[in-house]
């Protein structure tokens, strides 16, 4: 079972037995945040999940939240504050970047927000999916690397994409959360909700789960997003009429299109304008397509493993492993830029 936390020191994934139980993923938890005593919420729009008030021996597969691939959020109680956070040691592998001592920099004073991570490129060619039964092939269109890649991938799914559509996309979010302040509370958003809007509105700061339920809904489509890593379907707004299909890639998101291709539909050679970017809700073709492709970049490991993954500091040099320290050492130095690296 795997299972990916965030909490107010980064996020983090939580990898455990398909036997374990209710103490076990509460135990790795607090292993993995600092957090004694901590509140717990899944899905969206965000539901508790009442772990101190069930068993800890209880099966986590007996829940009746399905945790494999879920991602939860994990608060502080207004009581507890977190432990220390935990010096970072470096895993010794080979051809690391040499490492440099951290400054004591006081994280009050360092900004909010995610590591800003670049990842790796995909090597070879970029795969496709034929669909002949439409005459056409199934494509992902690659969105750029800017911390934008999850508006322009919706909006060029939805709206003409240009980076004024862009600024359009984060503040209708930022107009969201000011108007719903009970569902977009500090737990929901991990700060305080006008630093959200004022951070969610800058070029920096990239969307997730939270944006694509927001932009779903206001633009009355349903987004189905696709884990690259894991092959789960997570849809939002599901139910509207059409539907558009975004490929998830662990800090990355691509979209999903249908072009119109010759026999044997593996080369898609007509521009992007004769793209199919949206679909009927019940299209059940184009989505299995879509899964089949991603399944073909998961096999080409079109995907970033932030649980594990070797990051170095573009700033100072050193090199850490896991998004979580990657958090970490973000906010004992206000080293914000970092990149994946092969170790």
């Amino acid at each position: 079972m795997r299972t990916r936390l965030r909490a107010p020191g980064g996020a983090s994934t939580v990898t455990l037995p398909d036997d374990a139980t209710v103490g076990d993923l509460i135990a790795q938890i607090t292993e993995k945040t600092s957090l004694t005593s901590f509140d717990v919420k899944y899905g969206y729009p965000p539901k508790p999940l009442l772990l101190e008030d069930t068993d800890r021996a209880l099966p986590l597969s007996k829940l009746v939240v399905k945790l494999d691939g879920e991602q939860l959020t994990i608060s502080a109680k207004a009581d507890d504050e977190p432990l220390a956070p935990k010096p970072i040691k470096q895993s010794p592998k080979k051809n690391a970047a040499p490492t440099a001592d951290l400054p004591s920099t006081s994280p009050k004073k360092l900004p909010t927000g995610p590591v800003s991570l670049q990842r790796k490129a995909m090597e070879g060619d970029v795969p496709t999916e034929p669909f002949a039964e439409r005459n056409a092939t199934v494509v992902l269109r690659v969105m750029p690397d800017d911390n934008s890649c999850l508006f322009r991938a919706f909006s060029y799914a939805v709206l003409p994409t240009d980076d004024k559509v862009v600024v359009e996309l984060r503040s209708i979010i930022a107009q969201a959360i000011r108007s719903n302040p009970e569902l977009y509370t500090k737990v929901v958003l991990e700060q305080e909700p006008e630093n959200y809007c004022q951070w969610i509105q800058t070029q920096d700061a990239w969307g997730g789960a939270i944006e694509l339920g927001i932009l779903a809904q206001h633009f009355e489509v349903e987004i189905c997003s696709i884990d690259v890593q894991s092959g789960r379907v997570d849809k939002y707004n599901e139910g509207a009429l059409t539907r558009c299909i975004l490929v998830y890639s662990g800090i990355h998101y691509d979209t999903i299109v249908s072009s119109p291709s010759d026999y044997p539909h593996s080369v898609a050679s007509n521009p992007p304008e004769f793209d199919t970017r949206i679909w009927d809700s019940d299209d059940a073709e184009i989505l299995e397509k879509a899964k089949a492709l991603c399944k073909k970049l998961n096999a080409k490991h079109y995907y970033t493993d932030t649980g594990g993954m070797a990051i170095k500091c573009k700033i100072c040099g050193i090199v850490v492993y896991g998004e979580a320290q990657a958090g970490t050492h973000a906010q004992q130095t206000g080293h914000y830029d970092m990149a994946e690296v092969t170790t």
